[in-house]
């Protein structure tokens, strides 16, 4: 039995997707049940000969993370976990949500999987825990260092990659994988794919930086492949193709018929958008549009090196182009074609 948390996240639902075509039973984590009919259309989008059989051999479970009575009980008779839930939020006011969500919750995954001796945990956690290398290419070895424009949600994420290496160091057999931006069909109100709601909107200005994107299912490959594997105690950077964030956003606006954006603001004038944005969500509790930390993203530029996944890993990456018509075509299916 294979056991999946955050499976009505854009990680966690295409893993639940690909496990399943190849036979897999799987208990799936929720807290949303409404969710979960999102999961069904995804199922519907990828397979829809196959979408009623498969999904049959799902186990819905619902599940919070910080409940130990609850994750107790749903990790029994579990062989294998995949470790997807997580809050991604940039905004300063989420910081301890963050930790919750992302540090303890991993904490418990942990100490849950050892209890109940699980045979692999794979860990999804981030580029966001791994430190940049200013002179050329990151890779896996680069030390995650503290700082001004060090995101929250990057110290929650270090923080949960150490509970990991401290289950492993008392006996977890653990593999982490490290993905950057992911793209895939999913809610355009949600972390990666808001870009693609603003996009539809019509961007005017673009950050002057540079990042990397990668397909959903380029990284479930990559999850399942690692965890089937022999390794234990490593960690794998899971990246698509690095790119200007002028480039990314001229895809987008191509691919959704909107006009590219042509300028460029200077940072000090982006950081005081910023800041007024997150003045008003404090007041409206809403968490949308740019943040501090995520300004200082995208003013940064990032590369990264997987040469290391390559070595273990074998699949093709999808393009760019291939990643964005994807997500267009399955998020229109999301939201138009839900299954009841």
């Amino acid at each position: 039995m294979i056991l999946i948390t955050g499976a009505t996240g854009l990680v966690g639902s295409h893993l639940l997707i690909q496990l399943t075509q190849q036979g897999h039973p799987c208990k799936a984590l929720y807290r949303n049940h409404d969710k979960i009919k999102d999961v069904k259309a995804l199922y519907h989008y990828y397979y829809p000969e196959e979408s009623s059989e498969k999904w049959d051999g799902i186990q819905w479970v619902y599940c919070d993370l910080l409940n130990l009575m609850e994750l107790d009980e749903a990790m029994t008779g579990v062989d294998y976990v995949y470790h997807c839930a997580a809050l991604v939020s940039f905004f300063k006011a989420d910081f301890e949500s963050c930790i919750k969500n992302n540090r303890i919750a991993t904490a418990n995954i942990v100490n849950y999987s050892l209890k109940h001796q699980i045979k692999k945990l794979c860990y999804v956690s981030s580029t966001a825990a791994i430190g940049v290398n200013v002179k050329g290419a990151t890779n896996e070895m680069n030390k995650w260092e503290p700082g001004n424009e060090v995101s929250g949600y990057s110290v929650s994420k270090f923080l949960a990659e150490k509970e990991v290496w401290r289950g492993i160091e008392e006996g977890l057999n653990a593999v982490m994988i490290n993905p950057c931006v992911i793209f895939g069909p999913g809610d355009w109100n949600n972390s990666s794919l808001a870009i693609f709601k603003a996009a539809k909107k019509g961007m005017p200005f673009y950050p002057p930086g540079a990042n990397a994107i990668v397909d959903v299912r380029n990284v479930v490959t990559a999850m399942i492949q690692l965890t089937e594997s022999t390794i234990s105690k490593e960690r794998y950077l899971c990246v698509g193709p690095n790119l200007r964030f002028h480039d990314l956003f001229q895809s987008l606006c191509k691919a959704l018929g909107k006009n590219s954006p042509k300028f460029t603001a200077p940072k000090f004038v982006a950081l005081f958008y910023a800041l007024m944005n997150e003045l008003l969500g404090h007041i409206t509790g809403k968490r949308t549009g740019v943040s501090i930390e995520s300004v200082h993203s995208g003013y940064k530029t990032i590369t990264y090196n997987r040469e290391k996944l390559d070595k273990i890993v074998s699949q093709s990456y999808y393009s760019l182009d291939e990643t964005i018509h994807n997500v267009i075509q399955g998020s229109k299916c999301l939201t138009e074609n839900r299954i009841p």
